[in-house]
């Protein structure tokens, strides 16, 4: 690094923002000055790479969603490259945004600390467009951004610090800050100045028909289980598509950078709630739970975030099934708000230290009986 940039230099209060962009584009030839020298080829820096990668196939198809679900509620013919470079258009200002704001913060938290600028905010900021409507006001998602970088991460002392995920808390932000421009029909269809929907169009997703039954999931919006999975629906940019996601799961499971137990364990809370309702009277199948809404870009992208997660192996099989059975709870019994996977995981994150510490207590308690 130019010396100017060192301690000592003219222009050291940049030194954070400098060193940034050196090892982000180079790899820095600094090693550990005293312990234990661990040769590795997994840091943080590759470990977020991976994570983008592999929330590209949701990213892209939902891209295209987003055209395509415009060019219906208009009444066009829909084409695959116009209805995905319509989307694409409408979604850039929100990556726009939320990264400008959101690495602004990172970038002047890391200078007033004079510490190093960690990389885990390029994952959140890729992340949070994916999971708020296309049409969202972009002044509301930068004040949203910023209440979660700083009040969610920085407080804590940046990442790896952070008690619940950044992303999660910028779309409770918007939801219950301004619950207008996060549900209802209009919400989820990117419309120009002047568009209306044609007659017999909507823009509700199926969660918006959950407590009127499976009649009213497949009759009254026109949607089948397959439409489901593949994510030919309105919704937010990268929940839609079931499928998509897999391929994501697949690369964060075959890299070992997420949890695999965690995912399944989420599947099999949705599962077993979703049994018990219908064993109740509930006519939703269990397993439409798992493609409606957030839960699969929930389970597979947000439960997983190893620093907000549990920590010990059994524990992550009851943070999963915990979250996936809030999940399912919450859009079955609360009419009020159909999508109950953000509080899903914001409650697992909130309770995940003391799962770890109850798996821990008790480890600690069954050996000590073995040598006693």
């Amino acid at each position: 690094m130019n010396s100017i940039f060192e301690k000592g230099g003219k222009l050291y209060w940049l030194h954070s923002t400098v060193d940034a962009f050196e090892t982000f584009l180079n790899v820095p030839d600094t090693v550990s000055l005293k312990g234990t020298h661990v040769k590795d080829s997994i840091d943080l820096k590759r470990i977020v790479i991976i994570a983008l990668i592999s929330t590209i196939p949701a990213a892209l198809f939902g891209m295209w969603n987003v055209g395509y679900q415009h060019s219906l509620a208009i009444g066009a013919a829909p084409a695959f490259w116009s209805d995905f470079f319509y989307g694409l258009l409408k979604v850039i200002p929100l990556y726009v945004v939320a990264y400008i704001v959101g690495l602004s913060i990172e970038f002047a938290s890391a200078q007033i600390r004079n510490e190093e600028v960690n990389e885990g905010y390029l994952m959140t900021g890729f992340i949070i467009p994916l999971i708020v409507p296309v049409d969202v006001p972009l002044w509301m998602l930068a004040v949203a951004v910023a209440f979660a970088v700083l009040f969610g991460k920085e407080v804590f002392g940046g990442t790896g610090m952070n008690i619940w995920n950044p992303a999660l808390l910028t779309r409770a932000f918007l939801f219950f800050s301004y619950p207008s421009s996060m549900s209802g029909e209009s919400t989820w269809i990117a419309l120009r100045k002047g568009e209306a929907l044609i007659d017999g169009a909507t823009g509700a997703t199926p969660l918006s028909f959950v407590n009127e039954g499976l009649d009213s999931v497949a009759t009254q919006y026109g949607t089948s289980f397959m439409d489901m999975f593949l994510g030919t629906i309105p919704g937010s940019v990268g929940e839609t598509s079931a499928l998509a996601i897999l391929l994501g799961a697949a690369i964060l499971i075959w890299t070992g950078v997420a949890s695999w137990k965690i995912m399944v364990s989420s599947v099999l809370g949705a599962l077993c709630v979703g049994i018990l309702a219908q064993l109740g009277g509930s006519d939703i199948p269990c397993y439409y739970h798992l493609v409606m809404g957030g839960f699969a870009f929930g389970a597979v992208f947000m439960a997983t975030d190893p620093v907000t997660a549990a920590q010990t192996e059994c524990g992550k099989w009851i943070y999963g099934f915990f979250i996936g059975a809030v999940c399912v709870i919450v859009r079955l019994f609360n009419p009020g708000y159909a999508e109950g996977m953000m509080l899903a995981i914001l409650l697992g994150n909130t309770f995940a230290p003391i799962i770890d510490h109850c798996v821990i207590s008790a480890s600690i308690s069954r050996k000590a009986k073995k040598i006693a």
